[in-house]
């Protein structure tokens, strides 16, 4: 799967991990940045989006788009497509230009806006991955969680680096007895839930 890489999208991915890099360390206002993840969560997100059961597949923070590209890249082996969300017009103008160098256009849907306003029209939902402002994710985890099918996965992102920040969605997930859950020490920390009922 990774040896198919084509060389536009591997081209574009290392041109944004040098931006995400830069950003870290050159003072750079936080909301500015793009805090995107690193190549091995993206892998991470990639076996799993490659596996899933029927559903949607949904990413809410869609930043630059290189989380997207590893969802899409998988999507695309499956002929499916990820619908994706940003609030910030600046990184949706290149979040454009990313899908468009990468050659994924037709297998990415993005939507400038606040996600909790489309959650509604969401139709049953196979995959999630969060990566926005970290106090929205326990709004986004009741927005979706009666839509996850059964087998259907909810990645968040920063379960470790940012635990406190996430912490309420993950007490509200812990609660709730349809949902098996695991935090893998990838990358800045991934907490996966499984719909298992």
């Amino acid at each position: 799967m990774f040896s198919e890489i084509s060389s536009p999208l591997k081209e574009r991915m290392q041109y944004l991990e040098e931006i995400d890099l830069r950003d870290r360390t050159d003072g750079t206002p936080r909301p500015k940045r793009l805090r995107q993840i690193n190549a091995d969560t993206g892998k991470f997100l990639s076996l799993l989006t490659v596996n899933l059961p029927e559903g949607e597949i949904i990413e809410i923070g869609t930043s630059a788009g290189y989380s997207t590209l590893w969802l899409a890249f998988a999507a695309k082996e499956q002929g499916r497509k990820v619908r994706t969300f940003e609030i910030d017009e600046e990184k949706v103008k290149l979040a454009r230009e990313t899908f468009r160098i990468a050659g994924l256009e037709a297998n990415i849907e993005l939507i400038h806006g606040d996600f909790l306003n489309h959650a509604p029209q969401l139709g049953p939902i196979a995959f999630c991955f969060m990566d926005a402002e970290k106090e929205i994710y326990k709004n986004c985890f009741e927005a979706i969680a009666a839509k996850m099918v059964f087998n259907g996965l909810i990645v968040a992102d920063n379960a470790i680096d940012q635990y406190e920040g996430i912490k309420p969605m993950i007490d509200q997930v812990l609660k709730d007895e349809r949902f098996d859950t695991l935090t893998v020490p990838i990358g800045n920390g991934e907490f996966i839930c499984r719909r298992k009922a």
